[in-house]
């Protein structure tokens, strides 16, 4: 399900042979115009592109706007009996390589990076391609320890009784309830999107992770702040030092990924910049849109030629 609620519909659309796979991607603008293109890898993992599908209005200040979904999810291929051991950060960071050298952008272009997808466009980053020219982090923590810990601090000051409901549901097993999604919103609302209602395009990467969770449940787990999936070990904390693009830090004040979360990137990142948005939490992109394209436009026109 895509919703578009920009001026700028995609100029290309389609698959690119992955293996035995594919990866369904959208292209907005000209590829071939001469500018870096901006590559848009979602979060998650385990959901789409469609929640931010409004970055392709920077197409319209002369970026390409490359979108795609991760294998598993979406237009991508979907295969719903593959297990833990399938489903990588491995998987999808050769995924990513895949998609570039298939759309022939390889040797220009810029990373944004989502949640989970900043985490995947750091390891990238880190690898030095030589076509890379600048990395946006957006909303991503740096490890999923440090992300655990803080998820305890923002559960801890929920309204009385709503993390014991949450609590309760988790240790007997039923996050599937009508009762633990109940109080599930009440945490999503204050740090995962507070615009009321939810943008449609943020409803429709919900839709797409309900029709096929496998992603998502093997890898995080039931919800944003329960991840008891094969990621809650996994850090790129590591590897930051070795970024050598100009790299744009993005959060909200009210976001799940806290400062405790962002600071190896402000750290350890040699050439970062870290841009707080203070009405937002971790949409920013959704909730503050015109100050986001503002900010993201400036850092795209600044970066070296």
């Amino acid at each position: 399900m895509e919703v578009v609620d920009v001026s700028y519909a995609a100029t290309a659309k389609g698959t690119v042979e992955f293996g035995p796979h594919r990866t369904w991607y959208r292209v907005t603008g000209d590829l071939r115009a001469g500018r870096p293109a901006l590559v848009v890898v979602h979060g998650g993992p385990g959901i789409t592109h469609d929640y931010l599908l409004n970055l392709a209005a920077l197409a319209g200040d002369g970026w390409p706007v490359v979108h795609y979904d991760q294998l598993g999810n979406g237009g991508s291929t979907h295969l719903p009996d593959r297990g833990a051991d399938f489903w990588t950060p491995e998987l999808f960071l050769a995924e990513l390589d895949n998609l570039l050298d298939k759309l022939g952008v390889a040797d220009d272009y810029v990373l944004f990076g989502h949640s989970w997808g900043g985490m995947l466009a750091a390891r990238h980053a880190a690898a030095r391609p030589a076509g890379l020219r600048g990395l946006v982090i957006a909303n991503s923590p740096a490890s999923y320890p440090l992300w655990l810990s803080e998820m305890k601090v923002l559960r801890d000051q929920l309204p009385p009784g709503v993390n014991d409901t949450l609590l309760r549901h988790e240790a007997a097993g039923t996050t599937d309830s009508t009762e633990y999604f109940a109080a599930t919103r009440v945490f999503y609302d204050r740090h995962v999107c507070r615009r009321t209602p939810w943008p449609g395009d943020y409803m429709a990467s919900f839709y797409e992770l309900y029709n096929d969770p496998t992603v998502y449940h093997t890898m995080n787990g039931p919800t944003e702040f329960h991840v008891v999936g094969s990621l809650r070990d996994w850090s790129v904390v590591d590897c930051l030092p070795d970024i050598a693009v100009p790299t744009l830090l993005v959060s909200g004040r009210h976001d799940e990924a806290t400062p405790v979360t962002l600071q190896p990137y402000r750290g350890l990142v040699p050439d970062v910049r870290w841009e707080l948005f203070e009405e937002s939490s971790h949409t920013p992109h959704l909730e503050e849109p015109e100050r986001f394209r503002s900010v993201l436009h400036g850092y795209l026109a600044g970066l070296p030629r």
